[in-house]
This record gives structure tokens, C-alpha cells and sequence, in this order.
């Protein structure tokens, strides 16, 4: 059985990602990601309180970014590719 949960996401993020990234790098990583799925990816800075935004992709999928100048640890990050459905193994 495969589990799915973010939890889950997240542990793998610890094994595939050894540095943190910022939240600019991680969504231009997304965008690429999208890119070659042709599925559309954007970025509200005004859906955020303060330094924070919401990246939508494909319509349905959202998330919180924060700080985009700030590191975002692994479980974060682990926890935002879960919110988008993305596998961290294709970033």
C-alpha cells in the first residue's frame, strides 16, 4: 500500500532535497515543472498576509508560499508539494 499523506511526502523530501531552497527558486522550479506538463502555474502575492503568496496550479491545487527570500525547511517543502500534488523526485 502507498501512502500518500503529506507526512509521507515529506519524509521523501528529506532524502531527495540535502539543501533548502528559497521560496523564489521553489516556485520557478514548479513553473518548470508545469511547463513540461503544460499545466498552468500562478503566483498571488496578494492572497498572503504580509511576505506571503498563494501559487495555484492547474486550477484546482494551492498553496501558501512564504518569504519568497527566506529558505523553506524540508518539511515545509515537503508539506507544499503535497498541498500541489506534485512528487518531489520530478522537481
Amino acid at each position: 500500500m502507498v501512502d500518500d499523506s503529506a507526512w509521507a511526502v515529506a519524509r521523501k523530501i528529506v532524502r531527495v532535497y540535502r539543501r533548502a531552497m528559497t521560496g523564489r527558486q521553489f516556485i520557478a522550479r514548479v513553473r518548470r515543472w508545469a511547463k513540461g506538463r503544460g499545466v498552468e502555474v500562478r503566483f498571488v502575492a496578494s492572497e498572503g498576509s504580509g511576505s506571503h503568496g498563494t501559487l495555484y496550479v492547474g486550477g484546482e491545487r494551492k498553496t501558501t508560499v512564504k518569504d519568497r527570500r527566506k529558505e523553506i525547511a524540508r518539511g515545509l517543502l515537503g508539506k507544499m508539494l503535497a498541498d500541489l500534488g506534485i512528487d518531489p523526485n520530478d522537481l
